[in-house]
């Protein structure tokens, strides 16, 4: 006969306790207190009033130059890594349902490229890269190597075609490596180098410059993901574009609809349809084609056919579409350039467990470290200003922003993914849905999004009401 051994109830209480006071310590509420009312809002409310008192704008010539440089890897097979530009089983970037494995191969080429303008005393330089994000690390690390040069965080205007086919091994903790593979020192030090070398390129390129700016309707190629037809979606696809005075021209377009026409059974390396797009143009109109991821949050791609001809059919199609507006462009030689740049004060950082309990600040920084100073940065160029958000960013939000500044007579665009990465920003009304991207990827609580739109309509006033510099 058995003997049964029991557990004292003092004991099993004991037991009880601890492990709820476990669970306690280790979440926390979802906070539902009005952002108005915190200190990081203050915060923001200070330093958004000092670009209002310092900030310049310039009226003067532009100047404009470009550069790209190959980010594509030479897969090798070995045990060991080759020095140079080669690496060994480079993770595929995009989707964590791939487990950090590796590209199998390469089937079209990527790349870093940056367009530089200058009028005046103001620099700034827009760089994109065929990655995922641009990853906060990365971003710090070419800021800290560009500082002996004079380049300022607030120079420079970063994006990401956001494939999610393209090479990982660049992200910091738990969180980033189920989605980018197994971190990578030697590759990151790479990537920083390329970054800087394009951006230093593009500056020496500097020479008079004309440009436009405009935008069109390519809803076909764009669905709201999140809640479908009831929901609102960004449609625009937004330009400018850079003409050298007997020198080359350029393009920096910019979509919001996520670049993955191709899903997670592609183990091959690819752009997806900016690269398809930036191959078209480069092909038919201009010298150099750069994509800006625009407010992808919500938004996936619509395209037609199998394989890679699904993003060979919406790239060249979006470039179809552009080269007709490109024919009408009337670009200028003078204009306002002024950028400004602000630090973002954030909330409490809590990864979600459910509907109305995060996992606490500490364990989540465990799991993904968050950048240490995130920024939204705007730029206007003559009567177009485009902004840039350290996420993906709401379509849904984008709209909104268009409609505010076209009453001003404002041309506006918003990009995602400007060298800090804060997961998704979207409407608070949204999160609560039991889906990815306010629950995985809603990292701040339900007034996030209400939050930065406010930094932004700050900081967009301050661009468009502005005093030039003598």
């Amino acid at each position: 006969m058995k003997k049964i051994v029991r557990i004292p109830v003092i004991l099993a209480g004991t037991l009880i306790m601890t492990l709820v006071v476990v669970f306690f310590w280790a979440t926390g509420p979802v906070i539902t207190t009005p952002f108005f009312g915190s200190e990081y809002f203050r915060k923001s409310l200070d330093l958004t009033d000092s670009l209002k008192k310092h900030g310049i704008a310039v009226d003067d010539s532009l100047q404009a130059g470009f550069a790209e440089v190959s980010i594509t890897p030479g897969i090798l097979f070995r045990n060991e890594i080759i020095p140079g530009d080669q690496f060994v089983r480079v993770p595929l970037a995009g989707y964590g349902a791939r487990k950090g494995a590796p590209a199998t191969g390469v089937h079209d080429s990527i790349f870093v490229k940056a367009a530089a303008l200058k009028a005046g005393t103001q620099l700034i330089v827009f760089i994109t890269a065929d990655l995922l994000i641009m990853p906060p690390n990365i971003a710090d690390s070419v800021i800290h190597l560009l500082a002996v040069k004079g380049f300022r965080r607030e120079n420079l205007f970063f994006s990401a075609t956001h494939t999610h086919s393209s090479l990982g091994g660049w992200g910091h903790g738990f969180v980033a490596e189920q989605f980018a593979g197994k971190e990578n020192k030697i590759l990151e030090r790479w990537l920083v180098l390329k970054i800087s070398e394009a951006i230093i390129q593009a500056v020496n390129d500097l020479k008079p410059t004309k440009m436009a700016s405009g935008n069109f309707k390519a809803g076909d190629f764009t669905r709201n993901r999140l809640v479908g037809e009831s929901g609102v979606k960004n449609d625009d696809f937004s330009f400018i574009y850079l003409e050298q005075i007997n020198g080359k021209k350029a393009v920096i377009g910019s979509f919001a609809a996520h670049a993955t026409t191709m899903g997670d059974e592609n183990m091959e390396i690819s752009a997806d349809y900016p690269g398809y797009w930036a191959r078209k143009m480069e092909d038919t109109s201009v010298d150099h084609a750069l994509f800006f991821a625009g407010s992808m949050g919500s938004q996936r791609p619509v395209s037609k056919g199998e394989g890679f001809g699904k993003p060979k059919f919406m790239g060249e199609a979006l470039a179809d579409s552009l080269n007709r507006y490109l024919t009408a462009a009337c670009p200028t030689a003078k204009m306002i350039l002024f950028p400004v740049t602000t630090r973002l004060p954030l909330p409490e950082y809590h990864i979600r467990l459910s509907k109305h309990r995060n996992l606490s600040t500490l364990l989540s920084k465990k799991l993904m470290s968050l950048p240490e100073n995130p920024c939204l940065q705007a730029i206007r160029m003559g009567n177009t200003v485009w902004i840039t958000t350290p996420s993906d960013f709401s379509g849904e939000y984008a709209v909104q922003i268009k409609h505010q500044l076209a009453a001003e007579g404002i041309d506006a665009n918003v990009t995602s993914f400007n060298g800090s990465y804060l997961g998704y920003i979207i409407p608070g009304k949204y999160f609560y849905l039991d889906k990815y991207e306010p629950k995985e990827m809603g990292w701040f609580g339900p007034y996030m999004g209400d939050y930065t739109m406010d930094v932004i309509r700050r900081i967009t006033e301050t661009v468009i009401q502005t005093r030039l510099s003598q």
